[in-house]
This record gives C-alpha cells, structure tokens and sequence, in this order.
C-alpha cells in the first residue's frame, strides 16, 4: 500500500541457530541472515530482510508454538506495555553496501477477558505473529494505544525504510509502482 510492489521471497533460515539474550541485538542477527541467505538471487537489487520479537518483563517472544502457549503469553501480556522490535537490514547488491537498523514501539495491551483470549486464539491468527498478535487484524482489537512506528509493528517501518533507502543514496519514490 505504500506503492512498491516487492518480490517477496522467504529465506527459510534458521532463526533457531541464533541466540541472543538482547532483543535489539537479535533482531538485527536474524533479518540479516534472512537477507543473507535470499540476496545472491538479485545480484542488482535492493534486498531487504526483517524481523521482529516482542520483549515483555525482560522476557523475549517470537511466534507461539502451540495455542495454549499463545493463551498463556496473552494472560501475561493483557493490561500491560511490551516492546515490540523490529530489525531492518537493506542490501544494496549494486553497490556492495548493507544497512541495519531496528525500530521499537512500545505496545500498549487491553485489559481483555479468558474468554476473548481464547476466542482470538483459536481464530488461529496469533499463531502466525511476533509477539502473538496482528495489529492489522482482530489483534488490533485488544491493542490500546502504540507508543512509536505503528508500520515496525505489522513488520516493517516504513520512516526507517525510507532513511536507510536514502542513506544508500536513492530517492523511495522511485521504487513507487505508478
């Protein structure tokens, strides 16, 4: 919707080999690797991997394996602030140059009951998610306020991409589908 139609394609790299007490820190591993692992096919693009972990109480969550995780990790969020972050790493295979940044957004949870805890989970939607929830879905119902970037929390910022897509020297509007 922001006017660049991407060639998505999954790395399928294996975040498990990478263990990192530091959320920030972990971010940025992980979507340079999946960066990595995707850009020696576009050898004249711009490749950008992403990638994002919700810190809560010190603690750091990605996607839940199971729905009674999923309803477990709601019960600890629901009524309280979590820091959602997103690492940023762009590619500039033309140029021979790598960016990386991450991007936090403080993320404000409802106070919600069992019964919609496990209502939303068993939409099967908060599986599929960092920090167990999609802002732009039935997620963005229990979520009270953001504090920060709202896109870092859908997985991508679109002010940070714009900076890095700058810094390497291009203009973003020229990447825009007309």
């Amino acid at each position: 919707m922001a006017g660049i139609d991407p060639i998505v394609c999954p790395s399928d790299f294996d975040e498990a080999q990478i263990r990192e007490p530091n959320a920030s820190v972990l971010v940025q591993k992980l979507a340079q690797g999946k960066a990595l692992a995707v850009a020696e096919r576009f050898p004249d693009a711009l490749v950008l991997g992403c990638d994002s972990v919700l810190a809560l109480n010190g603690e750091i969550y990605g996607k839940p394996d199971h729905p009674e995780e999923a309803i477990a990790r709601w019960q600890q969020m629901r009524g309280r602030v979590g820091e959602l972050y997103t690492g940023h790493v762009l590619i500039d295979r033309a140029q021979g140059k790598t960016i990386g940044r991450c991007q936090m957004t403080q993320v404000h949870f409802a106070q919600v009951s069992d019964r919609q805890i496990t209502a939303y989970v068993n939409s099967g939607e908060p599986m599929h998610c960092a920090g167990c929830f999609a802002l732009e879905g039935r997620g963005g119902l229990f979520i009270e306020k953001l504090m920060g970037c709202h896109s870092n929390v859908i997985g991508l910022s679109l002010p940070l991409l714009r900076q890095m897509v700058a810094e390497l020297g291009y203009d973003i509007t020229q990447y825009w589908e007309v």
